[in-house]
């Protein structure tokens, strides 16, 4: 695997995790689509071409080194444990973590949001995908919690001392930002009725209609998690998914106007 293979857009989180721990966000560049999905959709089923995806699926692959792994995600919060290859979209969930050198867990998205999460030990990573849905009802929880368990079983992470949420670094990608996410009352109501300190992440739109800051609401969650060095999407303009056509695939921008929408990859494994 090198870095040298990575496509020039693809996003390199910066984050202090160790030598070991590798992670990239792609962009919709450097794949083999045509529109509406040009041209690097990892996204299927989608009305896509079924051969360009295995295409682009295949460049990520070369691209990596070891076989990034695909779930069959539903916007729910089930979290497994990946050990080895796995057939795409054999496993429903929407979110993975592993203590296995070599797996890589990987999460599509297109407004969501990707959260990924390294033990400063460099033996256990995680990734979540965090829509609004999934996010209220617990996803990073799930996630954090069989993280946690892997990260205290004896001889997996090498950090010294402090707890896993203190030696934990987490790094929230692009996706829908909060000029952007128009939602519904059941929306807001779903993360008040979690944490009334959530409404500091809403703010009014038309008649009946909330913006909502989703990477906002994960920072709220991690932090209740104790995971407190989160990096990455800081909900400015630059990290919102509907905001750049040229280098964002967007579900809500691009499914009405065009037909259809691709999907980037968020991808986290440590050697």
């Amino acid at each position: 695997m090198s870095r040298g293979d990575w496509h020039p857009d693809w996003i390199v989180p910066q984050w202090p995790v160790p030598g070991s721990v590798h992670a990239v966000f792609t962009t919709r560049h450097g794949g083999v689509s045509q529109a509406p999905f040009d041209t690097l959709n990892l996204g299927r089923p989608s009305d896509d071409d079924a051969q360009a995806v295995r295409r682009n699926r295949d460049r990520l692959h070369a691209a990596l080194g070891p076989e990034p792994i695909y779930l069959s995600q539903v916007h729910g919060c089930r979290s497994v444990e990946l050990s080895g290859p796995s057939e795409p979209g054999a496993i429903e969930a929407d979110a993975c973590c592993t203590r296995t050198a070599g797996v890589v867990c990987t999460i599509r998205v297109a407004d969501c949001l990707p959260v990924l999460l390294a033990h400063a030990g460099g033996r256990v990573v995680a990734a979540a995908h965090a829509g609004w849905r999934g996010l209220a009802e617990g996803v990073l929880e799930e996630n954090f919690a069989q993280y946690r368990s892997l990260a205290t079983e004896p001889g997996t992470a090498a950090g010294a001392g402090g707890t896993v949420a203190a030696d934990t670094v987490a790094w929230l990608g692009p996706c829908i930002g909060p000029q952007a996410f128009e939602v519904g009352p059941e929306v807001r109501t779903a993360f008040l009725a979690r944490d009334p300190g959530a409404d500091a992440m809403f703010r009014p739109g038309k008649p009946g209609k909330w913006f909502a800051d989703l990477a906002g609401l994960a920072r709220m969650r991690l932090r209740a998690l104790g995971i407190t060095r989160i990096h990455g999407n800081d909900s400015s303009p630059p990290w919102c998914t509907v905001g750049d056509p040229s280098r964002f695939f967007s579900h809500r921008r691009d499914s009405v106007a065009l037909g259809g929408s691709g999907r980037m990859a968020a991808c986290i494994w440590f050697d």
